[in-house]
């Protein structure tokens, strides 16, 4: 019996393997999820406005549960992995402080919106993950166009994720450090 070719080979053997760390995760569509829709209402108020991505673009790990929008299904199977790796970063940080202290540290230190210093660095792990993930499968050269740079920087300082981190110099001196660590590996 001949097996039928799978279309996201790379990011189905690591959602196997990211089942096998977590078996109680899953992929739930933001589309008709009452949960994410509510939490689309919420960030809409309380960003006034300036998050209105949420439900069309952006992945979201909950527990165990990544709620996706409905790019998912047209993503590349690259573009899969480099998501999932960056996820799985998030539920490995769960899984080290329990949920109650993940929430209270992506939430709350020091303000919730403007300077929220331990969402920034919670997700500055996932997204050191992104990059690495873009150089192993992309190449170096993905990383020097400066287009994902300039990406994590927006997301860092501005709205989508309430203004985390209002330092934009820092954040680009986070991934300058970042990529020079992956291209001395490299070498």
């Amino acid at each position: 019996m001949s097996q039928q070719p799978t279309e996201y080979p790379e990011s189905d053997r690591l959602l196997a393997s990211i089942r096998a760390e977590f078996p109680a995760f899953c992929i739930v569509p933001k589309a008709g999820n009452r949960f994410s829709h509510a939490i689309d209402w919420a960030l809409k108020l309380v960003t006034a406005g300036a998050q209105r991505r949420y439900l069309t673009h952006y992945h979201t790990v909950i527990g165990y549960t990544l709620y996706v929008p409905p790019g998912w299904v047209r993503m590349s199977d690259v573009a899969r992995v480099i998501l999932l790796r960056h996820e799985r970063v998030h539920l490995r940080q769960r899984r080290r402080y329990g949920f109650a202290l993940f929430a209270f540290l992506y939430l709350v230190p020091f303000l919730p919106l403007g300077l929220a210093y331990g969402r920034a660095r919670l997700e500055w792990e996932a997204y050191e993950e992104t990059l690495r993930a873009t150089a192993e499968l992309c190449g170096l050269s993905a990383l020097e166009d400066g287009v994902l740079q300039a990406e994590i920087v927006r997301r860092f300082v501005g709205g989508d994720y309430g203004w985390m981190w209002p330092f934009p110099r820092r954040v680009e001196r986070w991934i300058e450090q970042a990529v020079a660590e992956l291209k001395s590996a490299k070498s």
